[in-house]
């Protein structure tokens, strides 16, 4: 949840999050790669748990590893959601592929691919803008009218070449892209979870913890949509502090248990 209001100074949020995230980056370099490991796929399950959530849906611990764990053999006919888990997973697993290849550059193409992953039934009918307008549907925002949506798609790509927004700050530009893409709403399913995955996919990039928007900010998420970038901007703030938070815990629990160990062996 967030613990700051909309009024709070952002330079210095700006400032704490830094401070957090550079203890994180000394702190992980020293750590066993097992450990690394072993928290990454935690961080995954708590990512897809929550962003389910933000979309409604319920998915359980169990459910979520079974799916993604290769060291668990599942009979996918158990789990009802195991190929939308899969494909969340492998999307994420791809974008943090791209997010190491300095090489290629978010362009517009890499948002439709994400998306394609997504959704495989659409990426074979050429991934298709949507035609209407949902009836009913779990963001409330206004959004772009159909006949609009190429348009506007244009314009997104043409700002993100734009060198003023390859010089933003990641935070800033993951604020801004989030917010045009869900103002756009390309697509009648799986926008929402297109735009996370891209922006975790810049936050990686740049060399920042992953962002997990957490279910009991669902309704800041939602709220956030009908203003303007800042709200985005805190949320994705205080998700990437909560993230570095949670892997120092992780770490400092380690090496506590580590003496412990010793002495009983």
């Amino acid at each position: 949840m967030l613990r700051y209001k909309e009024t709070e100074d952002i330079d210095a949020r700006y400032a704490e999050v830094e401070r957090v995230v550079q203890t994180w980056r000394a702190r992980s370099t020293g750590i066993a790669a097992s450990l690394r490991n072993e928290f990454a796929l935690r961080l995954r399950i708590s990512l897809i748990h929550h962003d389910a959530a933000l979309e409604g849906e319920v998915l359980s611990y169990s459910e979520i590893k079974a799916a993604i764990d290769p060291g668990i053999i599942s009979d996918p006919s158990l789990i009802p959601s195991y190929e939308e888990i899969k494909r969340f997973n492998d999307a994420c697993n791809t974008a943090s592929e791209l997010a190491g290849n300095k090489k290629k550059p978010l362009k517009l193409d890499t948002i439709r691919d994400i998306y394609g992953i997504l959704c495989p039934d659409e990426k074979a009918k050429g991934l298709p803008f949507r035609k209407e307008n949902p009836l009913h549907r779990l963001y409330y925002h206004d959004i772009a009218p159909p006949e609009k949506i190429q348009a506007q798609m244009r314009k997104l790509g043409e700002w993100i070449d734009e060198p003023g927004t390859k010089q933003m700050h990641v935070f800033e530009k993951v604020a801004h892209l989030h917010f045009k893409l869900m103002q756009i709403f390309p697509w009648a399913k799986e926008t929402g979870r297109t735009a996370r995955i891209i922006c975790n996919m810049l936050l990686e990039e740049a060399g920042y913890p992953l962002a997990v928007i957490h279910s009991i900010d669902r309704q800041k998420y939602y709220e956030s949509l009908r203003g303007d970038h800042v709200g985005i901007l805190s949320l994705y703030l205080e998700a990437v502090e909560t993230t570095a938070e949670s892997e120092l815990k992780v770490y400092d629990e380690a090496d506590k248990a580590a003496p412990r160990r010793r002495r009983r062996a």
